[in-house]
């Protein structure tokens, strides 16, 4: 089964790492950094915000059965795209919306949704997202790996991830895992 790796920033990593675990055809979601110049971040780095990286997850999918249209449906729909290096209390550069493309299929595909998703008026300001080349990933040390499902009871899993996590399963109930399918980290 041919798969495509796609990277992506919405916030703080845990928040969209718990979402993209639960959609079908994704097979792999790990939390890291990228988009800056320093090698190998340390989470206390990219806090800083002098790294120049935004925290992300790098999506493992299968496009035969979700499409990078649906994949990207989904980001524009569970984080605000139109906050310029911030989402809800976490601000700065590290928490910028971001779409590191790996392909230039992926780039025309990002750039197309992202002037549709912005003409449709789900959101009342303008995307700020960036759709930058990949150029290099880091994966964050392993406590945040699987952050949500390791820690559900923390409560900034109740205030920021659970509510994320309704919304997506209300909006996306087909393309939302079931039972005991599972993406792993």
């Amino acid at each position: 089964m041919p798969t495509e790796t796609i990277t992506l920033g919405a916030g703080c990593f845990w928040c969209i790492e718990a979402v993209y675990q639960e959609l079908k055809g994704v097979s792999e979601v790990v939390s890291g950094y990228s988009g800056g110049a320093i090698a190998n971040p340390t989470y206390h780095q990219v806090c800083s915000g002098s790294t120049g990286h935004a925290e992300v997850i790098q999506v493992v999918f299968d496009p035969d059965v979700i499409a990078l249209e649906d994949i990207l449906e989904v980001f524009w729909r569970t984080h605000d795209p139109t906050t310029l290096n911030r989402q809800g209390p976490d601000v700065g550069t590290q928490y910028r919306s971001a779409i590191f493309y790996h392909t230039e299929q992926q780039r025309e595909v990002a750039e197309k949704s992202k002037r549709e998703t912005d003409a449709s008026g789900l959101w009342p300001s303008p995307i700020v997202t960036e759709i930058s080349p990949f150029t290099q990933f880091y994966a964050a040390e392993d406590y945040h790996q699987n952050f949500y499902r390791s820690n559900p009871n923390q409560p900034y899993c109740f205030v920021m991830i659970d509510p994320k996590l309704k919304k997506l399963r209300k909006d996306f109930k087909d393309k939302v895992r079931t039972g005991k399918e599972s993406a792993s980290a």
